[in-house]
């Protein structure tokens, strides 16, 4: 380090104290954007906390915390994935919760620390951001910085690409978020379709009943696995995940956003939408403590009068169906559902996210009902060998 260059210092965090500074660092980095959305810190500790997270029981991680002259500049995660590992086997660790100031040197210091962690753990590339695999909040945003994130999507400096790519990191897949109006009409040739399918007895579409809710969301990550299985850097969700994330769900369910369609009986497709949480917590600065709670509590239970927006997280039809014109159809239908129930909320517009670039036909899907990409996030890989 020459006589002129401040000294960084890079920790790992071990300790609670550890852990507020890494919660802190994302405020220090973004906390002047008007558009980031600080997430509740509560529900980041819970996520990195191996005894509240079943992740932890297929995946290994560790954090650390970037300082500058003594003030803090940054952060990142590395993660070792051991179901990605099994199914993929192509030796690759990640990368996450990725934080810095405007500055080359501190980025290089945390990618050193991470890449070195991974690397002594066997790791031969490294791949990201996860925070903390595919299924929890994935890409870096490279585009779309004006508007806030929608819930499990995260937000960016425009310099953090730089930062990224400077550190010997190249694109792998760009991920799109389409917003969506709700009350756009459909396509005459789509409308027609939808109207026909109501009276053939093949179909059968309906919402989720809340009072068998344990059944039905076993439905929804039967048909989620199956559906996402061949997607770019799937990794199936373990009966552990499904419960966990089941029960964090259900705050924000509404049943009305919940949509299955069947064929000939048999579930096909899914569609679920979430209202905005972020939308509800934006001004909460990510603590519950002292007057948060009450606030959040009372938004949760009256959420459709807090959030005008929603974001579909999930839409899948089983494999056997895609790629033909019975998947197309059944995707139409559980899509046309929840634009019905967004409107019949007083919902209008829907972020659908996220999709692969190279997923055309849902592309030409989205921007058939209106859609438009308005965010891009961004998969990253560097080779460690």
């Amino acid at each position: 380090m020459g006589q002129n260059e401040s000294p960084i210092t890079v920790r790992e965090v071990r300790s609670k104290g550890d852990l507020q500074r890494f919660l802190d660092v994302a405020a220090v980095c973004q906390g002047h954007d008007p558009a980031w959305v600080a997430p509740l810190r509560m529900m980041v500790i819970d996520q990195l906390n191996p005894a509240k997270n079943p992740w932890f029981t297929h995946g290994e991680a560790c954090q650390w915390v970037a300082e500058k002259d003594g003030i803090l500049a940054g952060r990142i995660s590395a993660q070792i994935d051991h179901k990605h590992l099994e199914l993929h086997q192509d030796s690759a660790g990640f990368f996450g919760f990725f934080e810095c100031i405007d500055d080359k040197s501190v980025a290089d210091a945390l990618f050193e620390e991470a890449l070195s962690w991974l690397q002594n753990k066997g790791m031969k590339k490294v791949v990201g951001p996860f925070s903390l695999n595919i299924n929890e909040e994935s890409g870096l945003l490279v585009d779309g910085f004006m508007s806030p994130a929608k819930m499990m999507m995260g937000h960016a400096q425009p310099y953090y690409q730089k930062l990224v790519e400077d550190a010997g990191f190249i694109k792998v897949t760009d991920m799109f978020a389409f917003l969506v109006p709700m009350d756009t009409a459909l396509p005459p040739q789509l409308a027609r379709l939808r109207k026909s399918l109501r009276t053939n007895e093949k179909y059968e579409i309906r919402h989720l009943d809340p009072h068998r809710y344990d059944a039905e969301i076993r439905t929804f990550f039967d048909i989620f696995n199956a559906a996402w299985a061949d997607n770019w850097g799937f990794i199936p969700l373990t009966d552990a995940d499904f419960t966990h994330m089941a029960r964090e769900m259900k705050p924000l369910l509404i049943p009305e956003l919940v949509w299955f369609a069947y064929y000939e009986g048999k579930p096909a497709a899914i569609a679920v939408a979430l209202p905005d949480l972020n939308e509800m917590i934006a001004d909460l600065g990510g603590r519950l403590w002292p007057a948060g709670w009450l606030r959040l509590m009372w938004r949760l239970m009256t959420r459709r009068s807090w959030s005008s927006r929603t974001r579909v997280p999930f839409m899948g039809v089983l494999p056997r169906f895609r790629n033909k014109s019975l998947g197309s159809v059944l995707a139409l239908l559980v899509i046309g559902a929840i634009r019905d129930s967004s409107l019949k909320l007083n919902m209008p517009v829907s972020e659908m996210s996220w999709v692969l670039e190279d997923n055309t036909p849902t592309i030409h899907s989205l921007s058939d009902i209106g859609g438009r990409i308005y965010k891009t996030y961004r998969m990253y890989e560097k080779v460690i060998i």
